[in-house]
């Protein structure tokens, strides 16, 4: 077995485990027993930090799954995208609650989940085909869609209908507002560059 089917494994079985216990209480012993592994299959591979960090990677993988239509705004192709993650979420929702608490009121956790952030917007955008050039700087891209998909977090964890209503529409008008930034700071970039040409 691989060391990255070890750690998806791992990651599997400590979102079960965290169905019904607090994700701190949970220990890597428990979780080779849960996965049908030895704990001697974890050494050198994984440990409970290195789960925690792969968790919020395996809701990234979700948003692997779909594809795009070139044809639909950048706006419509992220929503698709993102929506696929929180769909990918719901399908683990007491233990990815019980991870999330933990991510949000531990030291360790808040460092991964500043990591984790930019690298979820960043494959967000590369799922919806929107990881080439661009007028706006990818720093400013990156960090613009990582605030937009933790508000939609926010919301994802307060839902309370099996469509996701709350959460899509969250998403939705998170999107809208980084759209019209994204334009404004299009336009002046475009604006800033005519000027310097004239001089």
């Amino acid at each position: 077995m691989t060391r990255d089917e070890i750690i998806a494994k791992g990651v599997e079985a400590a979102l079960k485990l965290a169905e019904t216990e607090t994700w701190s209480a949970i220990t890597l012993a428990a979780i080779a027993e849960e996965a049908g592994l030895n704990l001697r299959d974890f050494h050198l591979h994984a440990d409970k930090d290195v789960l925690s960090a792969a968790v919020e990677r395996s809701f990234d993988a979700g948003m692997s799954e779909g594809s795009f239509d070139k044809a639909e705004s950048a706006r419509t192709r992220l929503f698709d995208v993102i929506m696929m993650r929180f769909e990918t979420m719901e399908e683990v929702r007491d233990g990815a609650m019980s991870f999330l608490r933990w991510r949000d009121r531990s030291l360790d956790g808040l460092g991964l989940r500043v990591k984790n952030r930019a690298a979820t917007a960043k494959w967000a955008l590369t799922c919806a085909g929107l990881d080439g050039a661009s007028a706006v700087p990818r720093g400013v891209q990156i960090t613009a869609l990582a605030w937009a998909i933790a508000q939609a977090e926010r919301a994802w964890r307060q839902e309370t209908s099996a469509d996701l209503s709350r959460t899509m529409a969250a998403l939705d008008a998170e999107l809208i507002k980084l759209e019209e930034r994204m334009e404004w700071l299009s336009a002046r970039g475009k604006r800033k560059a005519k000027t310097d040409a004239d001089q």
